[in-house]
């Protein structure tokens, strides 16, 4: 069994993945306040009140006691700003992890530097790895492969599941 995953900050070159609480509302609104970041996901933009409510249901913790919601921001340290944030869903062994950048710092590199991290530290924490992305994301996709995600032929919801590679050796 894989040790239980407890949400820290990870340092990566660039950036600090700072585990998200509830009072980076307020700054997140901003960050994700582009409709453009819902073309694939759909919804709209959430106020901060609105992301004050989510991010306080996400600290509260998943309802399945089988399963951990790990929730980072991500802190561009140079500029001193959030920029966006990573997650990671947690059920045994598995954890599905998703990424989003603001539009103001796509093209940059954060979104798949900041995906190398979590990935790392959750493989490090012996879990399998996955990711959903839907197949005409083209910038997801190549943050999942930057990450080491490769993709599969399996879907769901019409999104392609990605997976983190067996290292040779490991179970």
């Amino acid at each position: 069994m894989p040790e239980s995953v407890v949400v820290e900050a990870i340092r990566t070159g660039r950036l600090e993945l700072v585990p998200l609480e509830v009072e980076h509302a307020g700054e997140m609104a901003g960050v994700l306040g582009d409709p453009a970041l819902h073309a694939f996901t759909g919804g709209a933009p959430e106020s901060p009140e609105e992301l004050r409510a989510r991010y306080a249901r996400w600290a509260a913790g998943a309802p399945d006691p089988r399963t951990t919601w790990c929730n980072w921001v991500i802190r561009a340290r140079e500029e001193g700003r959030l920029v966006g944030t990573v997650q990671a869903t947690v059920v045994g062994g598995v954890a599905e992890v998703a990424w989003v950048v603001g539009s103001a710092w796509q093209g940059r590199g954060y979104a798949s530097e900041a995906a190398r991290a979590l990935v790392g530290w959750l493989r490090d924490r012996g879990r399998t790895v996955v990711a959903h992305v839907r197949p005409d994301h083209v910038a997801s996709a190549a943050v999942a492969r930057a990450a080491g995600l490769v993709p599969t032929d399996e879907t769901h919801d019409g999104e392609v599941r990605w997976v983190l590679p067996a290292v040779p050796g490991e179970n």
